[in-house]
């Protein structure tokens, strides 16, 4: 693609705007959500047992601290309001940011739903969704979004970075649902240090905004480049020790999202380069389960991965600014690869 330099000027300047509107907008609004989080008590409720429903006991030791002060979640309201209300009013774009709205904001309701059903303790047991319900809200979102792609959009193809494209045909419909459920789990996983999801979020999109940016996508360039805006803002209160979390209103709805980004920019294969903090996390989680159903033994002394990092002795902030690291230079990684063998 060749670019117009006083186009290419013009446009990354609205970016930079975007983004810093974006942490302007949520620095406002912060104050806010804070004050009401308090008052109404939207307090984290502790984690008393693992994903297999048993104790866990080396998680709670970790944290015992952490969970003798009233933490408010639900904090993602702030980041779905300000990327919703800035892309609405100046950055609407049928083929570039329809769909990643509308992922954003029903993925993002579905984790508002499950916040305000935890801190309430209704629904399941421990509060919140069942896992059965979020299962299912999570395969019919991208389910209309695969929709949109196949028969809207006519996209059935996929590109593999230094190989080509290739015409899947409708096997792009659970492809897509896949990724975008693999993604919003997997970003929700990560979410349980301070600061921790909010650093490798912004360098998630960052990653992808410049992705859209040289593929001459700029409403989707905008749209990643206003989520690292409010992700920056957010990340300002979470680092430890955190003022608050984004809960599954902001992990569910960033995650859905990103996996869509991944979709549009047909790079869905250097997602898990340019995610991959996420799905190492994801990925402990689940060897975990398997070894204690198939083994009867835990391989990590906790999971997600973070915390076995933890119970060694790593200090939170440790854990936090390596995985920082990690994030960062994947994502250097996954930008390479996406541009040697780019696909349209």
């Amino acid at each position: 693609m060749i670019f117009d330099e006083k186009t290419l000027i013009v446009e990354i300047t609205k970016i930079l705007i975007f983004a810093f509107g974006a942490f302007a907008l949520s620095m406002a609004l912060t104050p806010i959500y804070t004050h009401f989080a308090y008052k109404n008590e939207w307090w984290r409720k502790v984690r008393t047992k693992a994903v297999d429903g048993k104790a866990a006991p080396i998680f709670l030791k970790l944290h015992a601290e952490k969970h003798k002060r009233h933490i408010p979640t639900m904090a993602g309201m702030v980041i779905l309001f300000s990327v919703s209300i800035i892309t609405l009013i100046f950055n609407l774009d049928r083929a570039q940011t329809y769909l990643p709205l509308f992922s954003f904001i029903f993925a993002g309701l579905l984790g508002l739903a499950d916040d305000y059903f935890h801190v309430k303790g209704i629904a399941d047991k421990t509060g919140g969704l069942s896992a059965r319900a979020q299962a299912f809200w999570l395969t019919i979102i991208p389910l209309l979004g695969a929709y949109w792609f196949y028969f809207k959009l006519d996209w059935s193809i996929i590109h593999v970075p230094a190989v080509g494209n290739f015409n899947i045909g409708w096997l792009y419909i659970p492809l897509f649902i896949i990724v975008i459920f693999a993604t919003s789990k997997s970003v929700g996983l990560t979410d349980g240090l301070d600061g921790l999801a909010g650093g490798l979020l912004s360098l998630a999109y960052g990653s992808y905004g410049f992705i859209s940016l040289v593929q001459g996508k700029y409403g989707l360039a905008a749209f990643c480049a206003t989520v690292v805006g409010t992700m920056l803002a957010y990340t300002w209160f979470n680092i430890y020790p955190a003022r608050f979390f984004m809960g599954n209103s902001g992990s569910i709805s960033l995650g859905a999202t990103l996996g869509v980004i991944a979709m549009l920019t047909n790079s869905v294969f250097i997602l898990p380069i340019i995610g991959f903090v996420f799905f190492v996390e994801s990925g402990s989680s689940a060897i975990q389960l398997l070894s204690k159903k198939i083994r009867g033994k835990k391989i990590f002394l906790s999971a997600p991965i973070h915390h076995h990092f933890e119970a060694i002795g790593w200090p939170e902030t440790k854990v936090t600014m390596r995985f920082w690291i990690i994030g960062g230079v994947m994502s250097v990684l996954g930008i390479i690869i996406g541009l040697l063998g780019r696909g349209q």
